[in-house]
């Protein structure tokens, strides 16, 4: 069983999480996301479960490493995660989603001790080899609370039985296990070419809950890259 741990989320656009550990409770997050704990959190990095588990986590797109952060004190004690980039930090209880939820491969943030975070695929490996962020997932396991952040704001939609949803592969941030998913190529020449939104859309059919970002760190990348001068010459 996962360990229950108490938190606080802070701040608004540019949100952190804040984890209160009881005396031998543990949490565990992706290495560099740390930004304070007290004198009593002691912090173990290591592979979260052996080499193979290091390997999966580096074929998301994560680091090998995964960093655990444990209450040795005899009170409680508290250790702060900030995201990456600009956005939101959703807490997620798996114990609500059925023992599992499925999220962007760069969306995990941190989870309690006990919560597997392992690969996911789409079940249509050629289409989603092609779909850009849409081909990789991770998939959650447990029955504890689960930290993943997104860029710009969070929408959630809650689809019904049968209810499609189409949306931009980098835009996904995670959804239920009960929503089918599936990577489908826009087509059209004009559409690839001059569309601005990519060659893949992301297909969500319900049931279940989705999340979705307003400004995916890809696309936060993009116009920063397009808004710089070029590159002078020495010659």
């Amino acid at each position: 069983m996962a360990h229950e741990i108490e938190y606080n989320l802070i701040g608004d656009d540019m949100q952190l999480v804040e984890i209160i550990l009881d005396p031998d409770e543990t949490v565990r997050a992706e290495a560099g996301t740390m930004m304070y704990m007290d004198q009593h959190i002691n912090m173990d990095t290591g592979t979260g479960g052996g080499l193979m588990k290091g390997l999966k986590r580096m074929f998301t797109g994560e680091s090998f490493f995964i960093t655990s952060f444990t209450n040795q004190g005899r009170e409680k004690e508290k250790v702060g995660f900030a995201s990456p980039y600009p956005g939101k930090i959703v807490p997620v209880d798996l114990l609500q989603k059925g023992g599992e939820f499925l999220c962007q491969k760069d969306a995990f943030l941190c989870a309690a001790h006990g919560i597997e975070i392992e690969v996911a695929f789409t079940k249509r490996f050629g289409a989603g080899l092609f779909g850009g962020e849409g081909f990789i997932l991770q998939r959650l396991t447990g029955d504890g609370l689960a930290f993943i952040h997104a860029g710009g704001t969070i929408i959630e939609r809650d689809l019904k039985p049968g209810e499609t949803l189409r949306v931009d592969t980098g835009c996904l941030v995670g959804f239920a296990p009960t929503v089918n998913y599936d990577v489908q190529f826009i087509g059209g020449f004009k559409n690839a070419l001059f569309g601005g939104e990519g060659l893949f859309l992301v297909n969500l059919t319900g049931p279940g809950k989705v999340y979705l970002q307003s400004l995916p760190f890809s696309k936060l990348v993009d116009r920063i890259h397009r808004a710089l001068p070029p590159a002078r010459s020495n010659d």
